[in-house]
């Protein structure tokens, strides 16, 4: 079935982010006495929504019990607002991915668990303004993936169905919101996990280059 859809992971998807997480994961932790972390390591605390990430950078610092939790979270998102363009751009082949997308008349859609505002600035800054159909970041009234109700959301503004719909992302936790919605799922190979983890998250389809995407489309 042709489809008529596209909906991104944006992280280890679309942008090449880790050095913005990584800057903003370190300056939090250093005021705790923790970290800094490689970006091996911050490879595994994404993913989950930034609450997550903070509390795996706890515990890998010796706060176990997170009793840092609540200051380090704020202390993060201050960080983060800030400076959550450090670094950033887009991986190599992803404009010529949306490029040929658009000439397909095939809408675009985001689906972030990182948080809503900074999820549109990054947007925004790097694909411009009218790129994107429906930018979704994490909100509090929105479970964060791989919960589906940020696809049905997106399904519900744009007029669509899971069938007319693929899902691109680079994590498990990707693989598992597009089968949880149940749309086509493709796992990236570019981003921040291995072929192991997104194959065994049930990817319908892996790449390893953003173009590869175009044959899963029609």
């Amino acid at each position: 079935m042709v489809k008529r859809a596209v909906i991104f992971d944006l992280d280890g998807t679309l942008s090449d982010s880790i050095h913005s997480i990584k800057y903003s994961g370190d300056r939090t932790m250093e005021q705790f006495g923790y970290g800094p972390f490689s970006v091996e390591q911050y490879k595994y605390f994404i993913g989950d929504g930034a609450a997550n990430l903070v509390r795996r950078a706890l515990a890998a610092g010796g706060d176990r019990e997170l009793v840092h939790f609540e200051e380090a979270y704020a202390l993060y998102r201050e960080i983060f607002r800030e400076n959550c363009m450090y670094r950033v751009r887009p991986y190599e082949g992803i404009p010529e991915l949306l490029a040929a997308l658009k000439a397909q008349e095939i809408k675009l859609a985001v689906l972030s668990n990182k948080p809503h505002a900074e999820t549109v600035n990054v947007i925004e800054t790097l694909f411009g303004k009218t790129c994107f159909d429906v930018i979704q970041g994490q909100k509090e009234s929105v479970p964060i993936k791989p919960s589906p109700e940020g696809v049905f959301r997106i399904l519900e503004k744009l007029g669509l169905t899971a069938a007319d719909t693929l899902y691109l992302g680079d994590t498990a936790t990707d693989m598992k919101t597009g089968k949880n919605a149940g749309i086509f799922t493709v796992g990236a190979l570019w981003g921040f996990r291995e072929r192991k983890e997104l194959d065994e998250a049930g990817a319908d389809a892996v790449i390893e280059y953003p173009l590869e995407l175009l044959r899963y489309t029609d």
